[in-house]
């Protein structure tokens, strides 16, 4: 019995971890670039559109669709970014083992 206590007290210490990392994840701000740092875009943690800067002699209105794509890449840049710095987070608690929804 005393060692099924001892699991679930290391369980509950892992839970609190994860619930403080995923906090953690949630409040970081990930940047992403494109055009060589024309455009930038800013995301949270959970993924969160926080910012867009574009840079003043990227915009040409003969051209939108060139900046349009800028744009998508920077954030998708972001977003890949924040979902890698996220994933090392959680593997410092979870030891490297890929654990469903986490």
């Amino acid at each position: 019995m005393v060692g099924m206590h001892k699991m679930m007290k290391q369980a509950q210490q892992m839970q609190a971890k994860m619930m403080a990392i995923q906090e953690e994840i949630a409040r970081m701000e990930v940047d992403g670039t494109a055009g060589g740092g024309m455009v930038k875009a800013v995301v949270s943690g959970k993924k969160d559109l926080i910012s867009i800067t574009i840079n003043p002699d990227v915009v040409d209105p003969e051209d939108v669709q060139m900046l349009e794509d800028l744009i998508l890449s920077a954030v998708r840049q972001a977003g890949e970014k924040a979902d890698e710095a996220g994933a090392e987070k959680m593997s410092a608690i979870t030891g490297g083992m890929n654990i469903p929804g986490l």
